[in-house]
């Protein structure tokens, strides 16, 4: 997901039942911090995106941690229904997220500080495309508006991609095993 749909992620799109989220809104902040809904960036953007198990269940852990914060704040929480939201309820900044969670976990993880938000994005679907993935199934989990888009955005990933349908190509056609 784009960081503004997943910050405009509400519980009533999280399917626990299927294990999908619902894309229906992104969440557009201005540089002074104020916040609306919007339209999600294209047509094609309005997706569901099924979850693996291990996600959804991190997000059952979630929704009672933050249960437990909405009681603890009381009066000055304001329920928007995020799935992010910060200690008063309203949506995350995007830049205190990065500077409190998302640094201090790049660090740990000992990847590099120039690591985007976005990027999470592109290594989602440079790892579906290198595992074989069809492109049209990355490019409707990311909501593009074409496969013509994702192949011309990854087409790094191609390269390997060819050599792999070369192989299979000959196991198939020759009878030798892919080298």
């Amino acid at each position: 997901m784009r960081p503004g749909e997943y910050l405009a992620l509400q519980w009533k799109d999280v399917d626990h039942i299927s294990g999908a989220v619902a894309v229906r809104r992104a969440l557009a902040q201005s540089a002074e911090g104020s916040w609306k809904f919007e339209e999600p960036k294209t047509a094609r953007s309005r997706r569901s995106i099924p979850l693996p198990p291990s996600v959804i269940k991190a997000l059952h852990s979630h929704r009672r941690r933050q249960a437990v914060e909405i009681l603890a704040a009381g009066p000055g929480y304001t329920n928007h229904d995020l799935v992010f939201a910060a200690e008063n309820g309203s949506p995350l900044a995007i830049r205190n997220l990065v500077r409190r969670h998302f640094k201090p976990i790049l660090k740990a993880a000992g990847l590099p500080s120039s690591f985007r938000l976005y990027d999470l994005r592109h290594s989602c679907a440079t790892l579906l495309l290198s595992a074989g993935e069809n492109p049209k199934i990355v490019a409707e989990r990311l909501g593009h508006a074409s496969v013509t888009m994702t192949l011309d955005v990854y087409s790094h990933v191609l390269p390997d991609m060819q050599r792999a349908a070369t192989e299979k190509l000959e196991a198939m056609l020759f009878g030798g095993r892919p080298v």
